[in-house]
């Protein structure tokens, strides 16, 4: 099991041992491991004594952004993006949080790109109580992700302006690519809004006004990046009509340049076939200049049958 912890007091943080951070005194002690289900059990349970349905919450399998009040604390579930490459169905990694007044219990299965941010903001002293710490762990997820979501846009923009039937499979990975994102991205999103203004609602004094405030920034950001993520689905599933519309031309357009063709070859294959029978009685099959007549009888069939479609604007179609 790997973790690490600090004793804050008075804005100074200091980096203690986590087993020591149990029996600190301090304005805020954070305690957050980064293990398996099984390890953090046994050590919430038997080293922290935490309840059970309080380490049941830190170390749950299937985890969704919520918040909870419990007792004179909360637990707060935040999901942001991991160093590590995801499954697509599962495109962002969860910090469970559990807060106190002066403590802050935090839990991670896949290593957060957040927690080095605030990692940073508690070194730097800008955390003092456990509503800065969850605010911070709030507007670094958020920070992260807005970037990325920005890309998903910018990704389909391209798509936008690229559209070509000659390119239609390329960009089709690409616009597959951007939905799925997308849709794994506001999955988690729009809960995440709820729990964070679910959070800057909850009665007591562990938090701040500020601390409110900054919970209130982070939802509302979170709500921004949501209907952008919808807004970029809802125009991945259109260009995705468009490319395969252009797809349906392409192949109607060359399926009737091949009727077109058929067309043209019919009867001078039938005419051809009939004088190309090795049978008696054909007409002037002994005369010199019957293979010049066929001949000429073809070329004549064949430009007015090419006449005919293009009178008819069949190759403007």
């Amino acid at each position: 099991m790997s973790g690490f912890a600090f004793r804050i007091v008075d804005g100074k943080a200091t980096s203690v041992d986590v087993k020591e951070a149990l029996t600190c005194t301090a304005d805020l002690v954070w305690v957050h491991l980064s293990t398996t289900a099984e390890h953090a059990q046994t050590w919430l349970r038997d080293e922290a004594k935490l309840l059970d349905y309080v380490v049941d919450a830190l170390t749950a399998t299937e985890t969704r952004p919520r918040c909870e009040a419990v007792g004179d604390g909360a637990f707060v579930n935040l999901r942001g993006r991991s160093k590590e490459e995801l499954d697509t169905s599962d495109l962002l990694a969860s910090v469970r949080i559990w807060a106190v007044k002066g403590r802050v219990f935090s839990v991670t299965r896949k290593p957060l790109i957040a927690v080095a941010e605030v990692e940073k903001m508690v070194e730097r002293h800008e955390v003092r109580d456990p509503g800065d710490l969850i605010a911070a762990f709030a507007t670094a997820i958020t920070t992260d992700l807005d970037p990325d979501v920005a890309t998903l846009g910018d990704e389909l923009d391209d798509c936008e302006e690229q559209l070509d039937a000659n390119r239609v499979f390329e960009l089709r990975r690409t616009v597959s690519k951007v939905r799925v994102a997308a849709i794994g991205y506001k999955r988690f999103l729009s809960p995440q809004r709820a729990a964070l203004e679910k959070l800057a609602a909850l009665p007591g004094d562990w938090l701040a006004d500020d601390d409110r405030l900054h919970l209130a920034a982070a939802a509302d950001r979170a709500a921004r990046m949501a209907e952008e993520l919808e807004s970029i689905r809802e125009r991945a599933a259109l260009v995705h009509e468009t490319l395969t519309d252009l797809r349906a031309e392409q192949i109607d357009n060359r399926s009737l340049i091949i009727s077109i063709a058929a067309m043209v070859f019919l009867p001078l294959t039938f005419l051809t076939g009939l004088y190309g029978m090795n049978v008696k009685g054909l007409p002037y099959a002994e005369e010199p200049w019957a293979f010049d007549a066929i001949a000429a009888a073809c070329v004549v069939i064949a430009v007015g049958v090419v006449t005919y479609f293009a009178l008819r604007h069949w190759f403007k179609r």
